[in-house]
C-alpha cells in the first residue's frame, strides 16, 4: 500500500501556514498579516492552496466566499493580492495599486503598510459581490 504524502493529510489552512513559513522573509510575514485581516473581515472565509506548478511548487493561497475573493501571490520583490472582481469594488481610500477591466490588485513591497480598515472593507465588498445572485 502506497504511503500518502505528508501534505495530503494537512488541511488547506495548515498548508498555507507552511507555505508562508517557507518564504522565510518579509513576504511570508506580510501574507500572514494579510491573512489575519482577511479572517477578521470575513471569519467564515475558505482558504485553499491552488495552482502548484514547477515555477511555483508551493502554490497560491486563495481566499473564497461564494467565489474567489482574492489570491496572494509572491514575487521576488513584492506580494500581489489579486481580486477576481476588483473592478466592481469601490475603493475610496485608493488601496488598489493595479487597475484592470475585471480584476484589480494590491502590490505590497517590503516596508509597505496597508490601510487595514479600508482593506477589510474591500474584503467585505468582494464577499458581498460574490453573494449577489446566490440563494
Amino acid at each position: 500500500m502506497k504511503k500518502p504524502e505528508a501534505n495530503q493529510s494537512k488541511s488547506p489552512s495548515q498548508l498555507i501556514t507552511k507555505r508562508f513559513a517557507e518564504l522565510e522573509d518579509w513576504r511570508g510575514e506580510t501574507l500572514a498579516h494579510i491573512r489575519k485581516l482577511i479572517k477578521e473581515a470575513d471569519p467564515k472565509i475558505t482558504e485553499e492552496l491552488k495552482w502548484k506548478k514547477p515555477s511555483n511548487p508551493g502554490g497560491v493561497p486563495i481566499w473564497s466566499d461564494n467565489g474567489i475573493v482574492c489570491t496572494g501571490e509572491t514575487y521576488k520583490d513584492h506580494v500581489k493580492l489579486t481580486f477576481a472582481k476588483g473592478a466592481s469594488i469601490e475603493d475610496p481610500e485608493g488601496v488598489f495599486t493595479q487597475m484592470g477591466t475585471q480584476r484589480r490588485a494590491i502590490d505590497l513591497y517590503e516596508g509597505d503598510k496597508i490601510n487595514e480598515s479600508a482593506f477589510k472593507e474591500i474584503i467585505r465588498a468582494a464577499v458581498k459581490l460574490n453573494s449577489k445572485g446566490k440563494k
